[in-house]
């Protein structure tokens, strides 16, 4: 996002393939769950965009399961767009457009994107700053259509303390990496997300301890 971030060895490191497709681990354990959330909440038809894609994993399994929507999705880094646009040439799905280059936390972004059904964000928030945070759910907010969704996924705390000694351990070592940036609190998102004037829909328990914040604009 606004600045390269040197992971801990906890993060689940992308590996490259030999025909540079990159692979997270992470990314294979929870798409079928993400997939099913989004399938609830997401509408049948329309455009829809993926904030920091990654390496592209999940946004080819969305684009299989949900063919009526056209997919954008998007990574400020240049190797992960790269793997991106390979596993969706791979896939051969028609509904998954090539990947953009977007840093969701520059304001003004939602201007060039706009009237999008459907904004996707997964396992980020932890890694920036807040006010980064604050401006990527300010902006998804702007972008979305009316009755568009919102759904945000990831890592938080709950009342300001962790679930698990393996989340404690994980949110001091990015703290300690940099004391900007680690979980954000569950109500402080919730706050974010109702100050950028959208309604909160539901807030779903995920598994490994994740969250699911699921919003629509009015």
């Amino acid at each position: 996002m606004p600045r390269k971030l040197i992971l801990p060895d906890t993060h689940s490191q992308a590996a490259s393939s030999e025909d540079d497709r990159m692979y997270a681990p992470s990314a294979a354990r929870n798409k079928d769950f993400i997939c099913d959330l989004v399938a609830s909440h997401a509408p049948q038809t329309g455009k829809a965009l993926e904030i920091a894609s990654g390496t592209g994993e999940h946004i080819c399994a969305l684009a299989g399961r949900l063919p009526g929507l056209q997919w954008q999705p998007s990574d400020p880094a240049a190797d992960r767009r790269r793997s991106i646009d390979l596993h969706a040439r791979a896939s051969g799905l028609n509904n998954l457009r090539p990947a953009i280059d977007l840093n969701a936390a520059t304001p003004g972004w939602s201007k060039i994107y706009r009237d999008t059904d459907l904004i996707l964000l997964v396992n980020l928030l932890h890694l920036i700053p807040e006010p980064a945070a604050q401006t990527v759910i300010a902006e998804a907010a702007l972008a979305l259509s009316p009755g568009g969704t919102l759904i945000l996924y990831g890592p938080f705390l709950r009342d300001g303390e962790t679930t698990s000694e393996g989340d404690a351990r994980f949110d001091a070592s990015l703290r300690a990496q940099d004391p900007d940036i680690g979980y954000k609190d569950d109500w402080d998102v919730t706050e974010w997300v109702l100050q950028s004037g959208l309604e909160l829909v539901q807030v779903v328990e995920m598994p490994a301890n994740n969250l699911a914040f699921v919003a629509r604009r009015p």
